[in-house]
C-alpha cells in the first residue's frame, strides 16, 4: 500500500514536470516565433517586381490623408471593429506619376469601395495625377460596387467606369449644417461669454444662437457654391457631359429614378454618369482583357501601390540637396505634440532643425489645418520668417483647409500656393469663457471668498464674468485681430484695410483667395515643392519629410503592419464604421477632442468653423 502510494505520488510529480516542461517548451517556442517576426519585420522585405505589362491598382482604404497616423497598439483591438485606414495623398500621386512613365505599367485600375473621403481638394489634387497619367496615353479603369460623392468624384476621372448592376451613384450636391445651442445653454443655466472681431466668424455662433446667422449663411452659400462648381466641372469634362446636364441630374434625381423604375444604376447609366455594368467576376474577365493574365495564375497582371512604391524608392538614387515637406495637419496647439496635431514647439524645433541641416536648400509647409490657438501660431511663422532670412526659401501649400491659424503660419513664406478647392481665409479672432454660475446655485452650490485685486478671480467659471475681465478680454481680442491682419498685410504686401475688407473671418475658395491676394498661385503639392527647389535654385534634390519622433513601441508596431502588408496579411484592418449613427459619434469625439486640445495661454483662438464637403 505504501509502494502504492508512493508510485502514485512518483507518477504525479513526473506528470507535473513534463507537463512543465511543455508549457516552458511552448513560451520558448512562441518567444522564439515572435523574435523571429521582429527580425523579419526589421531586416527583411521581399523585393516586390513589377511584371511587365501590368496595370497599378489603386485601392485607397479609409481617409486620404496628409499625414498618416499611427493608431496606439490597444486601439486596433478596441469594440466595433478596426480602425479605418488612412493613405497619405503624397504616396498616392507619386505611385501615380511614376507609373506614367514606367514602362512596366501599361494601365491604371481605380477601385473605390474603401474609400470613405479625404477632402475635396485632395482628391482634385490625386484626380490631377491620374489624368497626367491618362495623357501618356495609358487607360484607366474605374469600378465600384456603388459610389459616394467622394468615391464617384474620383473614379468619374476614368476612361472606362463601370458599377455594379444593383449598385447607384449617389451625387447629392453640397451642404453644411451646424447644431446650436443657446436654447439647451438656456435651460441649464450656462452662459457663454464670447469675444470675437469679424462678423463671418462663426465659431462661437453655436453656443450663441439658435440658428445661422446672416453673415454665416452668407459666406456658406458662396462657399458651397463654389465647391459644387469645382466638382462639378471635373465630372462634366471627365464624362463628357456639360455642366447643365450634372447639375439636372442632381437636382431631379426622383425624376431620373421614377424613368429608370426605381433603378438606381440604371439612372446612373441614362444619365451618363457610368459606361457599363459589371459584377465582380465580369470585372475580373475586363482587366484580363486589359492586361493580360499573371504568371502565378489566372489573376490579371497587376501591382498594388504599396509594393510599387516600394519597387519605386529603391530606385532612386540619392541626391546633394533636399527640399524638407513639414506637414502641418490638424488642430493648432500649444506645447509639444505627436502626430495629429499641430503643436507649437514641436512644429517650431522641425522648422528650426531643417533650417540648420546644410543639407536642406529649401523648406515646403503643407498645411491641412483649420488653426486653433494664436499663440502656437505666430510661434511657428517666427520660425518660418527666421528660416527665410537665414537665405532658406520657405513655400506654403494649402491642401483642404489651411484657414485662421492655418492661413496665419502660411503667411511665413515667401509665397503660398493653394488648391482651387482649398478653404482659406477665416481671418478673424475669438474667445470663449463659460459660466457655471446658474447651474451652481440650482443645485444649491454657494461659491465666496476673497482676493487681493479686482482681477484675481475673475476668470473663475463657478462666478459670474467680471465687466472688467469682459472688457479685457475684448480689448486682447480686438488687439489680436489687428495683429493679425499686420501680420497678412505685411507678408502679402497689401494694406490693412486691404485684408480687412476681406477678412473679418470669411471663409474663400482657394480660387476665390487667389484673386483676392490671399494665395499667389493655384497648385498641388508638386507645384509647391517645385517652386521653393526653383527658389533655390535647385535642379536634382530629393524630398525629405521630417516629422515628430515616435516612441519606440509605434515604430515597432508600424514595422510590424508594413511587414505583414508586405506578405499580404491585414494586421492593421480596415474595418471602417459605416451609418449615420457611426459617423455621427465619429463627429463628436473628434470635435470634443479638438477641444480638450485647446490650451492658448492668453485664451486666444484663431479656429475656423470649417470642414470641407
Amino acid at each position: 500500500m505504501i509502494r502504492g502510494l508512493f508510485r502514485f505520488i512518483y507518477n504525479v510529480l513526473r506528470m507535473f514536470v513534463r507537463l512543465l516542461d511543455l508549457v516552458v517548451r511552448g513560451a520558448f517556442y512562441a518567444l522564439l516565433i515572435f523574435g523571429l517576426g521582429v527580425l523579419v519585420a526589421f531586416f527583411f522585405h521581399p523585393e516586390p517586381e513589377v511584371p511587365q505589362g501590368s496595370a497599378l491598382v489603386l485601392r485607397p482604404v479609409g481617409t486620404i490623408v496628409e499625414q498618416a497616423e499611427l493608431e496606439p497598439p490597444l486601439a486596433l483591438l478596441r469594440a466595433g471593429g478596426a480602425p479605418a485606414g488612412q493613405m497619405r495623398l503624397a504616396d498616392l500621386v507619386e505611385a501615380v506619376r511614376s507609373a506614367r512613365d514606367d514602362a512596366r505599367i501599361s494601365a491604371l485600375v481605380i477601385e473605390t469601395d474603401e474609400l470613405v473621403g479625404g477632402g475635396l481638394s485632395k482628391l482634385a489634387e490625386l484626380r490631377a495625377a491620374i489624368a497626367d497619367f491618362k495623357a501618356s496615353g495609358k487607360p484607366v479603369l474605374a469600378r465600384g460596387e456603388r459610389f459616394t460623392q467622394s468615391q464617384y468624384y474620383l473614379a468619374s476621372v476614368a476612361d472606362e467606369l463601370h458599377v455594379s448592376p444593383d449598385g447607384f451613384v449617389l451625387l447629392r450636391g453640397l451642404a453644411r449644417y451646424g447644431s446650436y445651442f443657446k436654447d439647451a445653454l438656456d435651460k441649464l443655466g450656462v452662459k457663454v461669454h464670447v469675444f470675437r472681431v469679424g462678423e463671418y466668424k462663426s465659431f462661437s455662433e453655436p453656443f450663441t444662437r439658435t440658428d445661422m446667422s446672416d453673415e454665416d449663411r452668407e459666406s456658406t452659400r458662396d462657399l458651397l457654391d463654389g465647391l459644387w462648381r469645382i466638382m462639378r466641372d471635373d465630372i462634366a469634362v471627365s464624362r463628357k457631359l456639360t455642366p447643365e446636364a450634372v447639375d439636372a441630374h442632381v437636382n431631379d434625381i426622383a425624376g431620373a429614378l421614377a424613368r429608370a423604375g426605381g433603378d438606381a444604376a440604371k439612372a446612373a447609366l441614362d444619365a451618363g454618369l457610368v459606361d457599363r455594368f459589371s459584377t465582380r467576376d465580369e470585372w475580373r474577365q475586363r482587366l484580363l482583357e486589359a492586361v493580360g493574365q499573371s504568371a502565378e495564375g489566372e489573376e490579371p497582371r497587376r501591382i498594388e501601390v504599396g509594393q510599387y512604391l516600394a519597387v519605386v524608392e529603391a530606385q532612386k538614387s540619392a541626391a546633394p540637396a533636399s527640399v524638407a515637406v513639414i506637414v502641418a495637419q490638424g488642430t493648432i496647439v500649444d506645447g509639444a505634440e505627436p502626430a495629429g496635431v499641430v503643436a507649437g514647439d514641436t512644429f517650431a524645433r522641425l522648422i528650426r532643425e531643417a533650417r540648420e541641416n546644410d543639407s536642406i536648400k529649401a523648406v515646403v509647409l503643407r498645411i491641412d489645418s483649420p488653426g486653433g490657438s494664436a499663440w502656437a501660431s505666430e510661434l511657428i511663422r517666427r520660425e518660418l520668417e527666421l528660416t527665410r532670412q537665414a537665405g532658406k526659401p520657405v513655400v506654403a501649400s494649402m491642401s483642404s483647409v489651411a484657414a485662421s491659424g492655418g492661413y496665419w503660419i502660411a503667411s511665413g513664406a515667401d509665397e503660398i500656393w493653394a488648391a482651387p478647392a482649398t478653404l482659406t481665409g477665416s481671418i478673424g479672432i475669438f474667445g470663449l469663457f463659460p459660466e457655471f454660475s446658474e447651474p451652481l446655485r440650482r443645485l444649491g452650490i454657494g461659491v465666496d471668498g476673497v482676493t487681493t485685486a479686482p482681477l484675481a478671480g475673475a476668470l473663475d467659471p463657478r462666478r459670474p464674468l467680471d465687466p472688467a475681465a469682459a472688457e479685457a478680454m475684448q480689448l486682447s481680442i480686438e488687439h489680436g485681430y489687428r495683429r493679425f491682419l499686420e501680420v497678412v498685410a505685411k507678408a502679402r504686401n497689401m494694406s490693412t484695410a486691404e485684408v480687412d475688407a476681406v477678412a473679418r473671418g470669411r471663409v474663400w475658395t482657394g480660387e476665390a483667395a487667389s484673386g483676392l491676394g490671399l494665395v499667389d498661385k493655384l497648385g498641388g503639392l508638386q507645384e509647391a515643392v517645385a517652386a521653393a527647389a526653383a527658389r533655390a535654385g535647385l535642379t536634382d534634390y530629393q524630398l525629405i519629410w521630417p516629422a515628430a519622433v515616435e516612441s519606440f513601441e509605434q515604430r515597432l508596431l508600424r514595422r510590424l503592419l508594413r511587414a505583414g502588408e508586405d506578405f499580404g496579411l491585414d494586421l492593421a484592418g480596415t474595418g471602417v464604421a459605416r451609418g449615420p449613427l457611426a459617423g455621427l459619434v465619429g463627429e463628436v469625439q473628434r470635435s470634443t477632442a479638438d477641444l480638450l486640445r485647446w490650451n492658448d495661454p492668453r485664451h486666444l483662438y484663431l479656429h475656423c468653423l470649417c470642414e470641407t464637403p
